[in-house]
């Protein structure tokens, strides 16, 4: 009987747009806890940023998500719709002052505004000694992992606060807190990010719009296979973890939708680790 009424309870019907009714024991219907809002996330064409934007729209939320190739956009986009999801693409190259413009425009002429922000692009473009590392690395890891995700809030808070307020979720990293071998300059460009997160957050309080941040750690991801690819290595890093094995990007997501939702409307400022037990202190 517990179990038949857990089932119940759990069970999600979709209907037509991608929205969402969960039904309890006793038949009373509760929307999805992300119902009416409208969010966009940033590379959410593959791996973490596409489990966070399908998770969002599973939960309710109107969704836009991006790439920085069209084909890429197409893809997902068509993939989430064939589940019956709400959403829509747009090609965004962070790092562009007109792309990140386009995008927040794009939101608010495909959904009506901006809810929730989730900041997931980053580049690594490089592997091996920091001491060996140029003045262009370090402009384009800090241009596309700090600048431009702090850029992009500025352009979303005026149109959170139309809507009367948001939650905006910064995608750093466990090796912000210990760098991973051979990514030094990616590294200190999360620990960036955890130090932006703690910065905004006091500062958006007042305007009713919560930043907090989530930490990945070693993840199934495309972006990461130079790290678990090759067997001894994926083996030295999960060695050190309570759970010793890889995450998937799914296990991310959950975390995200959390965040933005009113079930976390008295967390702001905070780092979420989702890294298997890995060292996450500064």
């Amino acid at each position: 009987m517990l179990r038949l009424s857990l089932h119940r309870l759990l069970s999600i019907s979709p209907r037509a747009g991608g929205s969402f009714i969960m039904q309890s024991v006793r038949g009373v219907q509760t929307p999805p806890k992300l119902q009416g809002k409208v969010a966009l996330v940033t590379a959410s064409t593959d791996g973490i940023g596409l489990a966070i934007a399908r998770k969002l729209a599973q939960d309710g939320a109107r969704v836009l998500i991006s790439s920085r190739k069209q084909e890429n956009v197409d893809k997902a986009v068509r993939e989430l719709k064939e589940q019956g999801l709400d959403v829509e693409g747009t090609v965004c190259h962070v790092g562009r002052s007109e792309d990140r413009e386009r995008l927040v425009n794009t939101a608010v002429e495909k959904f009506g505004g901006v809810d929730i922000l989730v900041s997931n692009a980053a580049v690594n473009p490089f592997f091996g000694n920091m001491l060996d590392s140029t003045d262009e690395v370090w402009e384009k890891i800090l241009d596309i992992n700090v600048k431009a995700a702090f850029l992009l809030v500025k352009l979303v808070v005026p149109k959170m606060q139309e809507r009367g307020g948001g939650s905006i979720v910064i995608v750093a990293s466990v090796a912000g807190f210990t760098p991973f071998p051979a990514l030094g300059p990616y590294s200190v460009s999360k620990t960036a990010l955890l130090g932006l997160t703690k910065a905004l957050a006091p500062e958006l309080t007042p305007l009713n719009i919560r930043v907090n941040c989530l930490a990945p750690g070693l993840i199934r991801t495309k972006f990461s296979s130079a790290l678990w690819q090759n067997k001894s290595g994926l083996d030295q890093l999960t060695t050190a973890l309570g759970i010793s094995r890889i995450g998937e990007p799914e296990e991310c997501s959950g975390v995200v939708s959390f965040l933005c939702s009113p079930e976390a409307s008295y967390i702001t400022g905070e780092t979420v680790v989702v890294a298997g037990g890995g060292h996450s202190r500064l």
